[in-house]
């Protein structure tokens, strides 16, 4: 469904709204900083090529915006994305999302409507107001584009640094996705998931997408009920190393990367880490591993 061209041609495009967040060499690894991007997730190279592409069609249109259905990062990405092309963005998330990216979400200038308690009802909901309103919708991490903007986080990675290895986080799988479709033939991917959240595994498991119950410290960002179409015909096209890691293990990651470098992850971005830090995932004598810290938008309270 994608492939490295369309990684590409999301750079290119993106290349003036997003930043090439610096690529951090410390105790054997490479930290991709991505928590450093814009809205403090990597979301934000998805949200701009999904709705830069989207106006060069002609598909955009300023009254009706942009929708989208979010744990509370994609909504942050969008929202933000929606405000520096003069657009109105509304985002659905559930009522667990965290206040801290409520407010946040607000304060880009988004409507904000609260519904459910999972990802899966507040997308019911967004896709309601599509078809009440003809709203472009920018689905949290299951459409090219949006997947082909998160790619970009492979390439600066494997232009800066000889990596034989990316560790990377999955959710809905746009993330893993773009990774993948961006390294395939060049760099090995191990797709990390919570025991609580394992789209991908189940999917592996089942020979294909299958609906499970998610729950556990990552749930906000990780929560997706199912592994995206492009997540999946990603994963069998490349093949990834896939690990599980626990709710102990990413709590543990997540106090190490804040304690040891000031790293303040979320959860979510946390579980790349965790694989390592727990013995899930290690790396054979001279790998040379890049972790992809996806997100900081957390509560700063609770870093210790």
């Amino acid at each position: 469904m994608i492939s490295r061209d369309d990684v590409l041609t999301a750079g290119t495009r993106i290349a003036r709204h997003v930043r090439r967040t610096p690529l951090l060499q410390a105790d054997g690894l490479w930290f991709k900083c991505e928590f450093l991007q814009r809205t403090g997730v990597f979301k934000a190279r998805g949200a701009f090529n999904r709705q830069l592409a989207a106006r060069e069609r002609g598909e955009l249109d300023a009254g009706a915006g942009v929708v989208t259905a979010s744990g509370g990062n994609a909504g942050l990405a969008h929202a933000h994305a929606a405000s520096v092309l003069g657009v109105r963005a509304t985002v659905f998330v559930p009522q667990t999302a965290p206040a801290v990216k409520v407010a946040r979400l607000r304060a880009y200038g988004a409507e904000v409507v609260q519904v459910g308690s999972e990802y899966a009802e507040a997308y019911a909901a967004a896709i309601e107001h599509v078809a009440d309103t003809g709203a472009l919708f920018c689905h949290a991490y299951d459409q090219p584009e949006i997947a082909a903007g998160a790619g970009t986080v492979a390439e600066e990675i494997l232009d800066d640094a000889e990596v034989d290895t990316l560790v990377v986080a999955v959710g809905g799988g746009g993330l893993f996705a773009g990774i993948a479709a961006s390294a395939q033939g060049r760099a090995r991917v191990v797709a990390v998931e919570p025991e609580n959240c394992p789209t991908l595994r189940s999917a592996l498991d089942h020979g294909g997408p299958a609906d499970i119950s998610v729950s556990g410290v990552a749930a906000d960002s990780l929560g997706a009920r199912r592994i995206g179409d492009i997540g999946w015909d990603l994963a069998r096209r490349t093949e990834p190393t896939s690990v599980l890691v626990t709710d102990e293990a990413i709590v543990e990651a997540r106090t190490k990367l804040w304690a040891d470098y000031r790293i303040p992850a979320e959860h979510g971005a946390a579980a790349a880490y965790a694989a390592l830090t727990s013995g899930a995932y290690v790396p054979a004598e001279g790998e040379r591993v890049a972790v992809i810290i996806c997100g900081a938008n957390t509560d700063a309270s609770t870093l210790g």
